[in-house]
């Protein structure tokens, strides 16, 4: 294929031996199949800073670090400059969390590069070598789904353990290899210390994760895996090794067993619709 102009610089420089063609494009940025040193790998392109919005970030910007004040104060101000200071503190988030989460042993796509808005790294593949499906694209049963549930909220705390919150985990968010589960797009992780949302977020997360694996195994929607991992965070005792129980009563809360209920048998008719769906297709 035509090498994008983004890549260019990266294919004179020997960075990237030979473009194999497009995998997506977003919202956030494109990626490309790309040969690297011999391998399979993917190159993510940022899109220019004129063709992103920032009003959806105020909530993530919240407690990063930034250069200088000169760079502080012209974020503030969203002059051009603050703004592509503000592009380049978004895009070094996500590479930064790549490498922590890689070594806290998080199943996140291995960085290898990132130059001029570009970020080569790992090309997650299924069992057959191509790319790996989202989790939203597969049909699972219940033990898969209570499978992956676990090794997700897994890599949750861990994540949590080294400071992190992802901040907009779903099952749009994860690829699905032959091991199971890999957690992708990054940029808005947030610091869980200096972000006064991180608690939300991490609820939120995670109560994405029940919902989506509710369809499949309805017994994760009574769960509250969220609440229970901020707690034991807050109060320093979350380890990467820790027990949880899935269920955290707070203070004299009551539990409204009819909407459970209700919450299941809504989940089971979902699943039984999308199994008829797929059998009539």
């Amino acid at each position: 294929m035509k090498i994008p102009k983004r890549l260019e610089p990266l294919v004179h420089e020997g960075l990237i031996d030979e473009v194999l063609g497009s995998l997506k494009s977003g919202k956030e940025a494109a990626v490309y199949v790309v040969r690297a040193e011999g391998a399979i790998r993917c190159a993510k392109v940022y899109k220019a800073v004129n063709q992103r919005g920032f009003h959806k970030q105020a909530l993530y910007r919240e407690g990063r670090q930034v250069r200088g004040s000169r760079q502080a104060r012209a974020m503030a101000k969203g002059s051009r400059y603050g703004r592509q200071e503000q592009e380049d503190v978004w895009q070094n988030t996500e590479v930064d969390a790549l490498y922590r989460l890689a070594a806290a042993g998080v199943r996140v796509p291995q960085p290898y590069q990132f130059i001029d808005g570009v970020l080569l790294m790992e090309l997650i593949t299924d069992a057959d070598g191509e790319a790996a499906p989202r989790l939203n694209d597969l049909d699972l049963t219940p033990a898969q789904a209570l499978a992956y549930h676990g090794s997700l909220i897994a890599d949750v705390v861990k994540m949590l353990c080294i400071g992190l919150v992802h901040g907009d985990l779903s099952e749009f968010n994860v690829l699905v290899d032959a091991q199971g589960p890999v957690i992708i797009d990054l940029p808005q992780a947030v610091d869980a210390a200096a972000n006064n949302h991180a608690p939300w977020m991490l609820k939120r997360d995670v109560g994405n994760l029940a919902a989506y694996f509710g369809q499949f195994a309805p017994e994760l929607l009574t769960t509250s895996y969220g609440e229970e991992i901020w707690h034991l965070y807050e109060h320093g005792h979350l380890t990467p090794e820790v027990a949880l129980t899935g269920h955290f009563k707070g203070q004299h809360q009551r539990v409204d067993l009819d909407s459970i209920l209700s919450e299941i048998h809504d989940a089971e008719e979902e699943a039984r619709r999308r199994r008829e769906m797929r059998e009539n297709a």
